[in-house]
């Protein structure tokens, strides 16, 4: 069996006016505390007789994520991997990721990444248009990115992922198919695209729910044209040589994210860190969000965990089908009907089918290729 681990690094050089998770600006001598905690959660955890991971499973993936980790020092970084090798054991050739930001990217810090195990880092890029990232509140400029890029490559680091938002304030057909094209010529291995996200958990959300003027909320493209930027991307994407492997993610050969694979597939993993999720295969459970508390809780030797909730067979079953179809390989409907009730669900299978949003052959389904813009509706569809 294989466990992946994933790290939470709550802390941020200045909140993007887009961002809903639970980070942020905190004073720097707040870092190594942190990172303390966590390795001391690490070793307790592995120690205590209660976890349900067999012994012997080894952790074949390990994602640092935020937040943004590289701002932690690289010494810090390397501490919290060498309490998982010293409290547990290593497959022979990990993926481990460290989410960093570009300006934050110096040779040095690349260098000690490098030597600390990190074979994979993943840019926050989220665009190449100086005026989109301005106007997002984020710290690069396109010369960070081409900058960093070229750092990366040059301390060994050969595995390196991209993230682009389509739906940015001041974004256009334009300008989207500029960042697509500087991505493309910058060559990484990986590329994630996410929709801008419209709630209320971000300042952003806020003033376009509330028909605010505020972060550009004006020049926000409507849904309809970040639904188009992202079929361009599909169009552009493929003809440049990256597989489409799931909703958000392209890789090239033999790169597809091994740790969000985990996720997708409900395979187990343990989380560390403030407002870090896990999951046993039949139950979830997370930290507290906040990090002072969840550091203040490690050091006095109180369970840091705020929710607990067992998975029932409707949830794993609702799980197996909005999971699985974001992959593009579909899902084993046998497999969901030898293990669940699923008469009813076959019945909205078959409906969604003769409509042309999803796609059978054999026993496998999976969502139709034009219609992965509207992914959240037909999911909305076959769960109700």
């Amino acid at each position: 069996m294989s466990l992946g681990i994933y790290i939470q690094v709550p802390f941020c050089q200045t909140r993007c006016t887009y961002c809903n998770f639970h980070t942020g600006v905190v004073a720097r001598d707040r870092y190594q505390p942190y990172a303390n905690a966590v390795t001391r959660e690490i070793r307790e955890t592995f120690a205590a007789p209660t976890l349900r991971i067999a012994p012997a499973t080894a952790i074949d993936s390990l994602y640092f994520g935020g937040g943004t980790p590289s701002l932690l020092e690289p010494q810090a970084l390397a501490q919290i991997i060498d309490a998982l090798r010293a409290a547990t054991t290593f497959a022979p050739t990990p993926e481990i990721t460290l989410e960093a930001d570009p300006e934050t990217i110096t040779s040095e810090k690349a260098h000690a990444w490098r030597e600390a195990g990190f074979n994979r880092i993943s840019l926050g890029v989220q665009s190449f248009i100086d005026k989109e990232l301005q106007a997002a509140g984020r710290m690069h400029r396109r010369e960070h990115i081409d900058s960093a890029a070229s750092t990366l490559r040059a301390a060994g680091i050969a595995n390196i992922s991209f993230d682009l938002i389509a739906g940015l304030a001041r974004q256009t057909a334009a300008s989207w198919s500029e960042s697509l094209e500087q991505l493309i010529a910058a060559a990484p291995e990986h590329v994630s695209i996410y929709m801008l996200e419209v709630d209320e958990g971000s300042r952003l959300g806020k003033e376009l729910l509330t028909s605010g003027t505020r972060y550009s909320a004006a020049d926000v493209p409507s849904p309809d044209e970040s639904s188009d930027f992202y079929d361009r991307a599909c169009e552009r994407l493929a003809t440049a040589g990256y597989e489409h492997y799931e909703i958000s993610n392209w890789a090239k050969s033999g790169h597809r994210s091994r740790h969000n694979l985990k996720y997708w597939q409900r395979a187990p993993y343990l989380g560390f860190g403030a407002g870090a999720h896990s999951f046993d295969g039949t139950e979830r459970w997370a930290n507290l969000h906040d990090p002072a508390e969840y550091a203040r809780r490690i050091e006095e030797g109180i369970s840091t965990r705020e929710q607990v909730e067992p998975v029932t067979r409707e949830q794993a079953l609702e799980e197996e089908i909005f999971l699985g179809l974001r992959q593009l390989d579909g899902i084993d409907f046998s497999r969901i009907e030898k293990n669940y009730d699923a008469a009813e669900l076959r019945k909205r299978v078959d409906t969604l089918t003769s409509e042309g949003l999803l796609e059978k052959s054999g026993a496998t389904v999976r969502l139709s290729p034009s219609r992965l813009a509207v992914s959240n509706e037909i999911f909305a569809e076959l769960l109700t």
